[in-house]
């Protein structure tokens, strides 16, 4: 027989018998104090001859805790591990109660947490090339879907859901035009400030109305507008169809004969490219009204001069460019944010990835695509004057 004491309040004994059957008297709290040094103790002896039988006797025990539980479940799993039979006797109702809440007859043995992969390189890039070439095979799908949905829609303008588009532009126009018009005002404000810093050493204020005018409307318009709209829009498209697919609604919908592209997809498509040119248009308008409120305030220019200045040095070469890459950008907008919403798997962290990649990727194309009109521009300018 052996005994323990590890605190002046708990004390215990084993006692072994024959054919390897151990007796466990446990007397006192078993909490967290003494959790510690009791298991230790009884696992070493265990250890050291793997019961057949052993029955642990709780008739003298005061308290019991999670932490004394903690005890009896390790006791309970070596006992299991070395194919014996454990058994509980003589449990006080205070005891019972806490056993009872933990289901100690019927909870399984806790797994060990796996130890975490070192990181390999070349797995890593191995991955990632994997992922990135599923992602890829996913785009040109799902961008040959649209394309032939959108063909059908034209054919056929009946499928198109007129409603849906209704509201789709509604939102990403009316909604997003109090944020476009405030965010355009202040930016025309500010570069009519600072070029007016400049321009104002060689008393020429009266160019403020240039710069603002064909700054904003053949590029910061378009983009700023856009990026806007991606942040909005963009990422409400993503979160809406990515609920839909994981709550399996596009799979009945499927079931149900309709064409989730055709359905979900197309009348965002058609809203987008509808509202976001009218949404450039105001944002040039409130941007200029910025530069011309610095004009007048602060340059000493008349509201005649700055708007004549102002028509004078914009063209309908130049609105029709800006609104041209609008349209671009409009697709680009709603064409990521509804493959990332039909890309969406798990639960309601997949939505959040979803709409954080939805803009994400739009903000990244948005800006690929005006750095390549930038370019195509250049060579129109420069074969123009050959």
């Amino acid at each position: 027989m052996k005994t323990g004491r590890p605190s002046t309040d708990t004390f215990y004994t084993i006692e072994e018998k024959e054919n390897r059957e151990f007796s466990i008297r446990l007397q006192g709290r078993i909490d967290s104090r003494n959790a510690t040094g009791i298991l230790k103790a009884l696992c070493d002896a265990m250890t050291r001859t793997p019961p057949a039988l052993l029955t642990v006797d709780l008739d003298r025990v005061t308290y019991l805790d999670d932490f004394g539980v903690l005890v009896l479940f390790e006791l309970k799993h070596l006992t299991e591990d070395a194919r014996g039979t454990f058994r509980l006797a003589n449990i006080r109702e205070n005891a019972q109660g806490i056993l009872e809440k933990v289901n100690f007859e019927s909870r399984p043995k806790c797994q060990r947490t796996p130890p975490q992969r070192s990181f390999n390189l070349f797995l890593h890039l191995g991955e990632s090339a994997i992922h990135l070439g599923v992602n890829i095979r996913f785009f040109i799908s799902f961008l040959g879907s649209l394309l032939l949905s959108v063909v059908h829609v034209i054919l056929h303008p009946r499928s198109l859901r007129l409603s849906d588009t209704i509201t789709h532009m509604e939102k990403t126009g009316v909604g997003a035009l109090p944020i476009v018009a405030l965010i355009s005002f202040l930016l025309g404000l500010i570069m009519a400030f600072m070029s007016a810093l400049q321009l104002k050493q060689f008393g020429a204020n009266i160019y403020v109305a240039s710069l603002v005018a064909i700054a904003m409307v053949s590029e910061l318009g378009p983009i700023m507008t856009a990026i806007i709209v991606a942040g909005r829009s963009g990422s409400a498209y993503a979160a809406e169809i990515g609920t839909m697919k994981i709550n399996e609604e596009i799979d009945a919908l499927f079931t149900m004969g309709f064409d989730p592209t055709v359905f979900l997809a197309v009348p965002r498509i058609f809203a987008s490219v509808i509202v976001l040119p009218i949404l450039t248009l105001f944002s040039n308008l409130f941007a200029i009204a910025g530069g011309l409120a610095v004009g007048v305030l602060l340059l000493n220019l008349t509201l005649t001069s700055y708007i004549v200045q102002t028509l004078e040095s914009l063209s309908v070469v130049e609105v029709i460019w800006g609104l041209g890459k609008s349209v671009i950008f409009a697709l680009l907008i709603a064409w990521i944010g509804c493959l990332r919403g039909f890309q969406a798997k798990g639960g309601a962290t997949a939505v959040g990835n979803a709409a954080t990649s939805a803009v994400v990727s739009s903000v990244f194309l948005i800006i690929l695509f005006d750095s390549i009109f930038a370019v195509i521009r250049s060579y129109y300018g420069f074969f123009s004057i050959v």
